[in-house]
């Protein structure tokens, strides 16, 4: 199985932190060019419902949880679930004193089908997100005014 954690320090408020980031209309911005299309289909409770397209015209479906009131989120690929097993992603916000640290965990498992294997995807997935979580402070800390 796959597991990465990737974090960064956003000197931002929380509320923003949180909102700007589980935005998932604006991914298509704060994740670089990895993402063609981000589209919300069904928001029920704490629980978003949406498509991703990424640059290469591949789409799926994946579910994602808020937790605010808790600093995290939680989230699953859906379908097509290839070329996984599973993709789970975990959000969390930490207080820290120079701001929130937020932290992604993904945990994983690659189908035996597919062209990469859990560790091959493990070091594409850390490159990416260092470089994605340095958007997400950019465009944060920026709104935010710092």
């Amino acid at each position: 199985m796959g597991h990465t954690v990737n974090s960064i320090i956003i000197n931002a408020p929380y509320e923003k932190i949180f909102d700007i980031s589980n935005d998932i209309e604006r991914w298509t911005e704060l994740f670089g060019d990895e993402y063609k299309e981000a589209t919300v289909e069904k928001k029920e409770g704490n629980k978003i419902t949406f498509k991703l397209m990424d640059d290469e015209g591949r789409t799926w479906k994946s579910w994602r949880l808020l937790f605010k009131d808790k600093n995290f989120a939680y989230a699953e690929r859906e379908e097509p679930k290839f070329p996984f097993k599973f993709m789970k992603i975990i959000w969390l916000y930490i207080p820290r004193p120079s701001g929130i640290e937020m932290v992604w965990i993904q945990h994983f498992e690659m189908d035996e089908k597919a062209k990469f294997n859990d560790e091959q995807v493990e070091g594409f997935i850390n490159k990416h997100s260092k470089d994605n979580l340095k958007i997400f402070k950019d465009v944060i800390e920026k709104e935010a005014g710092r």
